[in-house]
């Protein structure tokens, strides 16, 4: 990316536009520091000018490099999203808005998780310390996601106290395990553990042994993950 342009155009709004768009960044992040207005010449005809801007593109923060990290790749998948910033106790929050976003999102949030990995990667790229977090959801479907998987752990737990029988669910990511236990962490006839390797590491709900409550402390359940 050119972080100094000059272009022309009829008018001034039109040349800044055309050095917005040669930036390939947002408005706020160009500063126009040379402007000339156009001129019209002798008669309106001879010697007429256009006008002409120079424009500097600021340096990028952490969340603004992830911000247009973002957009870059919705403009090549000719998506229209709107990026909606928030900040949590973990760190600041892109809620992306539009329209047939599922694309996004992938199966069970695997396009999801991986666009927010990159995003990361993006917004601390050179960067030592302070590096920043950033959390992506779509139109709030991580929350949607949760309250699922909420009930589906207090189902699959119902089905394994009615039949005895161990339920292994299939693989899922840290975050989505770690839901999965802490649902189940205070049901005294139900365990909860992790089996198998990244990525393919799977919950497995089943009863506990002798029904004692201690068996939360098995060396491989994640609770606290």
């Amino acid at each position: 990316m050119s972080l100094e342009v000059e272009m022309t155009g009829r008018t001034v709004d039109e040349a800044k536009s055309a050095a917005i768009e040669a930036l390939g960044i947002s408005a706020d992040l160009v500063d126009f520091v040379e402007i000339t207005e156009p001129s019209k010449g002798f008669l309106g005809l001879i010697g007429s000018k256009p006008a002409k801007v120079k424009a500097v593109a600021r340096e990028l923060g952490p969340i603004e490099k992830a911000e247009k990290f973002l957009n870059d790749i919705f403009a090549a998948m000719n998506l229209e999203v709107k990026i909606e910033k928030s900040e949590s106790e973990d760190g600041t929050v892109f809620n992306l808005i539009g329209e047939n976003l599922g694309i996004l999102i992938g199966k069970h949030g695997q396009t999801l998780d991986s666009l927010q990995y990159l995003s990361n990667l993006a917004a601390n790229h050179g960067l030592a310390d302070n590096k920043v977090r950033i959390f992506i959801d779509v139109e709030n479907y991580r929350s949607r996601r949760e309250d699922t998987l909420r009930r589906l752990a207090v189902r699959l737990a119902d089905k394994v106290k009615r039949t005895g029988e161990r339920v292994v669910l299939e693989p899922m990511n840290r975050h989505e395990r770690k839901i999965i236990h802490m649902a189940l962490q205070d049901n005294y006839r139900i365990a909860t553990y992790s089996s198998g390797d990244e990525p393919y590491r799977k919950v497995v709900i089943e009863l506990k042994r002798g029904g004692r409550r201690d068996y939360h402390d098995r060396k491989d359940r994640e609770v606290a993950e």
